[in-house]
């Protein structure tokens, strides 16, 4: 049947109209904005840790499909928070490594819209296997049943006050005295958690200003006794592995850098595991404290951001690519074969931070 000019004029122009209303309705969505190409470019400053994570294809195109394009620039968390230099260029966000930071950044002033737990990786000592086994010989390492390894921290902190040698902790391949070493506290999250998690354990409970000033000379000890203090997670990890057993003997680290190293590459991994040279390994002190990753909106856009971080894709590629725990804490996808067993499933022990008013007076104590 013969389609006369005038119905095919109408039947354009009605799909015309549906074709632009469909159009608008998908522009009004911001979930469906990435089907259009329209994205939403919003910077803002992350702790370094977090790099690698937003830095994946994967979690690009993932976001891409919320209609989001992500220009972080990597600072420490303290500094995101508390430098000028750094909130004068205006971020949308910040996205530290500590829910604390939330108070410290509510403290100075800056305008919060939003806040919200995007990932959590609990703080870990990373040494290697001849420490180990000394300090498991000396009683400061336990296995757990499952094979993982716990640290007594109180033990080792007073080793070190006490000015103990290696070789009295059962590590005679190192020269000198005992010692750990954690990032800049008042640069860098990692740090800064340690030096709570330090002070509280002097303190015998979560610390408090009276704790602080009974303890507080001996946390400060034990940061003098590191010398130098990197200002990034991620360069201390770094200089771990490249350092190995007699550069950097423990660090203070998380817990999903190991596991993102190796699954960069699993078979230097294998090869490493293989190898009869000293192999790295992840001790959990007993307590810990948790690393929260809560991401701050400065501007309401980033309110999609965290809608979509917080999206069952993102979070599986969070933990099976990167080593994030969930929001609460648990594994949020099936581990891949290469880390199979490496990790605990919970972290049962695990001390709250004290509050911001103890932490920024410890961080003045440290800097001075």
């Amino acid at each position: 049947m013969a389609i006369s000019r005038r119905a095919f004029g109408v039947g354009l122009l009605a799909a015309g109209i549906a074709g632009t209303g469909g159009y608008f309705a998908v522009k009004d969505r911001p979930e469906l904005q990435g089907l259009l190409g329209n994205r939403t470019k919003l910077f803002g400053f992350i702790g370094g840790e977090k790099e690698a994570f937003l830095a994946d294809q994967d979690v690009i195109s993932a976001l891409h499909g919320h209609g989001l394009e992500i220009n972080s620039r990597v600072a420490g968390s303290v500094e995101m928070v508390r430098e000028q230099a750094l909130l004068s260029q205006n971020p949308a966000f910040l996205w530290p490594s500590s829910s604390i930071m939330v108070d410290i950044a509510r403290q100075g002033g800056i305008k919060i819209r939003n806040d919200r737990v995007i990932l959590n990786t609990p703080v870990v000592v990373y040494s290697w296997q001849p420490v180990v086994d000394g300090l498991t010989r000396a009683g400061l390492v336990t296995a757990t049943a499952e094979g993982h390894h716990q640290l007594d921290l109180k033990a080792l902190l007073d080793a070190v006050l006490a000015g103990t040698n290696w070789s009295k902790l059962g590590v005679n391949s190192l020269y000198g005295q005992a010692r750990i070493v954690s990032t800049d506290p008042n640069r860098s999250n990692s740090g800064f958690m340690f030096s709570g998690l330090v002070l509280s354990l002097l303190s015998g409970n979560v610390a408090s200003a009276a704790g602080l000033a009974q303890f507080g000379d001996k946390a400060q000890a034990i940061f003098r006794n590191m010398g130098f203090k990197s200002s990034s997670s991620g360069k201390l990890f770094e200089q771990y592995l490249a350092g190995g057993i007699g550069g950097e003997p423990m660090i203070v680290g998380y817990e999903n850098q190991l596991v993102e190293w190796i699954l960069a590459d699993p078979k230097r991994w294998q090869r490493i595991q293989a190898s009869n040279g000293a192999k790295p390994v992840v001790l959990y002190p007993h307590p810990t404290v948790y690393s929260a990753h809560p991401l701050i909106a400065i501007d309401e856009q980033v309110d999609r951001m965290i809608e979509a971080l917080i999206s069952p894709r993102l979070q599986q590629l969070a933990w099976t690519k990167h080593g994030f725990r969930g929001p609460l804490g648990t594994a949020t996808g099936d581990a891949d074969s290469a880390i199979a067993g490496l990790l605990p499933a919970e972290i049962d022990a695990v001390l709250p931070m004290p509050d911001a008013h103890v932490m920024l007076t410890l961080l003045d104590k440290l800097a001075s």
